[in-house]
């Protein structure tokens, strides 16, 4: 009996230690669509990229990684925030991306990725 519950401890110990920590929230949360638009107020999201924040999870309709896990969130001061997320693909396992969310006012954030550049979101009807 001791033996057994040693071997699970054991495990228990490997997957908690394998298994990455995703402990941040996003700063913002919801349906974002990828717009330029400078009308006041959200926007139509039916014919846009969507990036969804939900949690410590977020979502992508017009990337190549569907699905991302926060690592860490850092703010830089009250309206900036450096992001780290974590992504697997079929390829790919994960592996890590960083960029900065400015928040602009309550309806419109920039996503200003790593690698490919400035994104402005406009939060979705």
């Amino acid at each position: 009996m001791a033996g057994s519950f040693r071997r699970v401890a054991a495990l228990a110990a490997f997957v908690l230690a394998a298994t990455p920590a995703f402990a941040d929230n996003y700063p913002i949360s919801g349906r974002w669509g990828v717009s330029t638009s400078s009308a006041p107020g959200p926007v139509d999201c039916a014919q846009l990229r969507v990036i969804t924040f939900n949690g410590n999870q977020r979502t992508d309709t017009g990337s190549g990684v569907p699905t991302y896990r926060n690592r860490t969130v850092r703010p830089n001061g009250t309206t900036e925030f450096s992001v780290v997320d974590v992504f697997t693909t079929g390829q790919i396992s994960n592996a890590h991306t960083s960029y900065t969310l400015k928040l602009i006012d309550a309806d419109r954030v920039d996503m200003n990725q790593q690698r490919g550049g400035l994104v402005k979101l406009r939060k979705c009807k």
